[in-house]
């Protein structure tokens, strides 16, 4: 088997551990070509401008690189790195608050899923063109935690594994990040 067989056959984690252990920036390409496009999107939603978030992809690859070693293989890779490109994003636009309405802006293509949790009293009457203002009006970390698991369909349990913290503090900032959309999608937007 050729050696770029044997790489393309290695899981993301086997990857990440290579990379790792042996500093390695061509397996490091490897796993760039394997996330490149997700990350892309995921900045684009954040940036809503081609350069800019081809700049924010850039910028996440290369934080990645320095700060890969800590990945603990706790979730799955792609899953982490979600993570870590949500944070980034969420930093890049905390950091540049003058411009913070135009640059937080998400693709809301599957935010009808929003909807779909039980017991979401509130939720089922919000128009999705005054749900996508609301999400606009709350903290980066309130919308990450609700595309996280509304947008991106993380479980609780990939979440908890993602942010490093316990089952219970996953759910009690969902149902707060929730509260806080109802209360400013009805205060503002109604």
């Amino acid at each position: 088997m050729e050696p770029l067989e044997k790489i393309n056959k290695l899981s993301d984690e086997e990857l990440v551990s290579n990379i790792v252990k042996n500093n390695d920036t061509l397996l490091f390409e490897v796993l760039y070509d394997r996330f490149a496009h997700l990350v892309y999107n995921k900045c684009y939603g954040f940036a809503k401008d081609e350069d800019e978030a081809k700049d924010l992809t850039q910028d996440v690859f290369l934080k990645l690189f320095v700060k890969l070693a800590s990945f603990k293989g706790k979730s799955k890779f792609s899953t982490w790195l979600y993570a870590f490109t949500y944070n980034h994003c969420v930093n890049y636009v905390t950091r540049n608050t003058a411009k913070k309405f135009e640059k937080q802006s998400v693709d809301y293509t599957d935010i009808e899923n929003i909807s779909e949790e039980p017991n979401d009293e509130g939720f089922n009457e919000m128009r999705l063109d005054k749900l996508k203002q609301a999400l606009e009006l709350v903290s980066p970390d309130e919308k990450m935690i609700l595309l996280l698991k509304y947008q991106d369909n993380l479980s609780i349990k990939e979440i908890e594994s993602v942010l490093d913290i316990g089952e219970s503090a996953v759910k009690m900032r969902i149902k707060r990040a929730k509260d806080k959309l109802l209360t400013v999608y009805s205060d503002n937007l109604v």
